[in-house]
């Protein structure tokens, strides 16, 4: 190659590094996204519930509700939560997605570089003797992002890897308090098995009585007839509680990642109600679009949506390119790398849509409508996620009224269950006072400990809305691809 081809070479050369830093530091067309502004109520109105029930409080301070589950201080629950982190496969589905988000900004950042192709060839040619054709090359294309249209690309794809994160995080908390629910719910089928179980005894030994007191004559065979309901009534309540705990241990086990059955050895055994903490910190309202995954969620969907505007109106420009190839071709091995058999072209080239029928502006308002849709989605996740708290926040709030009232009834119902069997065995009352009362007094302590199960499923539901159950993903936010201006994480910037 002679000393002009390489000066010239490598004139192209530098002005294509010229090009290039120019392209790196050049405008971007397009709306840049700028974090929505919503509007946050200064306090939790469930906070204000009348004392003394309410165990919720509010707090300037961010509440943290990282590991809420330990608060129940339960360590078969604790466990099986551990466990469901590390074995859930809606989350390793979710951790999936993640990679593939990953992947997917790569394979759109590497159109910002070169794309080079190597070729190469043999041939045997018939032109009266026989010849060899020996062919190879390099091709190079390197698009220029005059206007960023490639880099509104990666944009909206590393805005996708952030919804993947906390889409991981939105699939954690929803499964803790999954786990802690059917947790609860067993604990609280159990219990309801024990009442039956215990006021089946009393019963018995009611309508035990009953009989003896027929047989010579100091009964009547409609006060049999009403106490032997009475136990058939109770004892047929026993089975559906049954049902309904080991249907809780089957999805406690599918969500662990094992077999429906894995768990019955273990929970089978009756366990009590894991105890409500004393008190439950709700912090402030704006905590809210910091916890809540969904809200974050939806967030980089709408940032992603706005990316993309940049990429259609991008269409509207020309795009620039360099090209270049290098090409050897011989008949002889030996002589491949002579000058003679070197052919090279390099230089710029451009490309500008004159007449596309309306389609690029059509897909710009394609792209800015789906950016609306998104915005309002992001609206709607935000109110709905207050409602939440809130519907939470009463839920929990005035089931403890009901269950302060709930305990005296249990209360009155025993006394009057001691009452009417004196009275009966006296002479002084009719035995369907005694029946009425057993009936009351089964149906109120199966209601008392429906209550306790609902306080604490209703505060599951409370820590849920509040955004509780995420731990730190610094580690899945460890990403060498994304440059130091471009954050997985936004526990890194906010």
């Amino acid at each position: 190659m002679n000393k002009n081809k390489v000066r010239r070479s490598a004139s192209v050369l530098g002005a294509a590094v010229v090009i290039a830093a120019l392209t790196v530091s050049g405008c971007m067309v397009g709306p840049n996204y700028h974090p929505p502004q919503t509007t946050v109520p200064t306090e939790w109105a469930g906070v204000a519930i009348t004392p003394p029930y309410q165990l919720v409080v509010a707090t300037e301070q961010p509440a943290d509700l990282t590991q809420w589950w330990q608060k129940f201080k339960d360590p078969t629950l604790t466990a099986l939560v551990e466990e469901a982190i590390k074995t859930n496969l809606d989350l390793q589905i979710a951790e999936a997605q993640l990679r593939q988000a990953r992947a997917l900004r790569g394979v759109v950042a590497g159109g910002l570089w070169p794309s080079v192709t190597a070729s190469g060839s043999y041939q045997l040619l018939h032109k009266g003797v026989e010849q060899d054709l020996y062919q190879a090359g390099f091709d190079a294309v390197w698009e220029l992002d005059f206007f960023g249209g490639q880099r509104r690309s990666v944009e909206a794809a590393t805005a996708n890897i952030q919804a993947a994160l906390e889409g991981i995080r939105d699939v954690q908390v929803s499964l803790i308090a999954e786990v802690a629910l059917n947790y609860i719910q067993l604990r609280g089928y159990q219990q309801e098995i024990v009442i039956a179980q215990n006021n089946l005894k009393s019963q018995q030994h009611t309508a035990d009585i009953t009989h003896r007191l027929l047989t010579v004559g100091f009964a009547s065979a409609l006060d049999a007839a009403n106490a032997d309901s009475n136990v058939a009534t109770t004892e047929s309540q026993i089975p559906v509680f049954e049902s309904a705990a080991q249907q809780s241990i089957y999805s406690l086990s599918v969500l662990l990642a094992r077999p429906p059955a894995d768990l019955l050895k273990q929970l089978s055994p009756t366990g009590i109600l894991p105890t409500v903490p004393a008190q439950i910190p709700a912090g402030l309202p704006s905590d809210l679009l910091r916890h809540r995954s969904d809200i974050r969620v939806a967030e980089a969907q709408l940032h992603a949506a706005t990316a993309n505007i940049g990429v259609a109106v991008s269409d509207f420009f020309p795009k620039f390119s360099l090209t270049g190839t290098l090409n050897w071709n011989s008949n002889l091995l030996r002589k491949w790398w002579t000058e003679a058999n070197l052919s090279s072209t390099v230089g710029p080239s451009v490309t500008w849509p004159i007449f596309q029928g309306g389609a690029i502006a059509a897909n710009v308002h394609l792209q800015e409508a789906l950016r609306d849709q998104s915005f309002i989605t992001y609206q709607k996740t935000v109110l709905a996620a207050f409602q939440d708290v809130e519907n939470a926040l009463i839920a929990f709030g005035k089931e403890q009224q009901r269950r302060k009232a709930l305990n005296e009834a249990v209360i009155a119902n025993r006394k009057a269950v001691d009452l009417s069997l004196q009275l009966y065995t006296e002479g002084q009352t009719d035995f369907l006072n005694v029946v009425t009362a057993q009936r009351l007094l089964y149906a109120s302590e199966d209601a008392l400990v429906q209550s306790d199960r609902s306080i604490a499923t209703d505060l599951i539901a409370l820590y849920k809305a509040l955004g509780g159950g995420w731990e730190s993903l610094s580690s899945l936010c460890a990403d060498p691809d994304l440059s130091s201006g471009e954050h997985c994480c936004r526990d890194k910037i906010q």
